[in-house]
């Protein structure tokens, strides 16, 4: 039998030692997980648009500097800021401040913009007449049914002459907001992404050229009118966690995007004379 003091010093020893090794492997596992997320990729969600083959091109070029980036496409609206809440992404790039403040203010997103990205423009599309004039008593205009993208298309609207809003009014104007409607117009909110799908239905609509090129629906160009692309705080925006505010992979790549001129020979592609740069 031990002597009870040789005892204690083998199990104190022997504690010990487990202890030093639990240690090394903690710190293994830590060190693996830095690992992995160092070399995770760099997750960038957009909402489906002509867009994705510029931040493509981005990304290769990206992949060629050392940072690998995974482009991940949504069909609406709403999971992009889910996606990015979640962490499922690091960065998104498809809305404009008006829409990011709405979203923060609905959903309760804790968002920062870093940067701002392109200006598209929209406009008032229509297969049905060639004029706003041809537009008959009761027709049926789509706009989007965001809070904020339906207020520009009712500010769009007025701009044609075919409403009047209440004084003041801007882009969270509503329909609540008309207080003239001459042509008895019917006001259908769609979503967003589904106007360009709707002309074949309504007598016009708001639409994106973006969209409207997708859907190949009609020319992006053939709008009745267009609202411009001076206005910077319609600028789509990089956003993000406040905690990425400063992650370097996502400076390295907005910086790639900004200044590479195979993407901007891609935006033109895209979207001729239909966008500008806001940055």
């Amino acid at each position: 039998m031990l002597h009870p003091v040789f005892s204690a010093r083998f199990s104190a020893g022997r504690v010990a030692r487990l202890a030093r090794l639990l240690t090394a492997a903690l710190l293994g596992v830590v060190l693996l997980n830095g690992a992995r997320a160092d070399t995770a990729p760099l997750k960038v969600g957009i909402s489906t648009s002509p867009q994705i083959e510029a931040l493509k091109i981005a990304a290769k070029e990206a992949k060629e500097q050392g940072l690998d980036v995974k482009i991940v496409e949504f069909t609406d609206w709403n999971t992009p800021n889910a996606a990015l809440a979640n962490k499922d992404i690091d960065v998104n790039y498809f809305q404009h401040i008006p829409f990011l403040e709405n979203a923060k203010k609905q959903g309760g997103y804790n968002f920062i913009s870093i940067a701002p990205g392109t200006i598209m423009k929209i406009g008032l599309y229509s297969k049905k007449v060639k004029s706003f004039a041809e537009l008959k008593d009761g027709a049926r205009v789509a706009i989007a049914n965001d809070p904020v993208n339906g207020g520009r298309g009712l500010l769009l609207l007025q701009r044609a002459g075919l409403i009047t809003l209440k004084p003041g009014a801007d882009y969270r104007a509503t329909t609540h907001d008309i207080v003239a409607n001459p042509k008895h117009l019917k006001i259908i909110p769609l979503e967003a992404s589904q106007l360009a799908r709707s002309l074949d239905d309504v007598d016009l609509a708001q639409g994106y050229p973006s969209f409207i090129k997708l859907a190949g629906t009609t020319d992006p160009n053939s709008a009745l009118l267009f609202d411009g692309t001076e206005n910077k705080n319609f600028a789509i925006q990089w956003v993000v966690r406040p905690e990425s505010a400063n992650d370097p992979r996502i400076r390295k790549f907005i910086s790639i995007y900004q200044h590479s001129p195979a993407v901007r020979k891609a935006l033109d592609n895209a979207f001729g004379s239909l966008y500008a740069i806001a940055w």
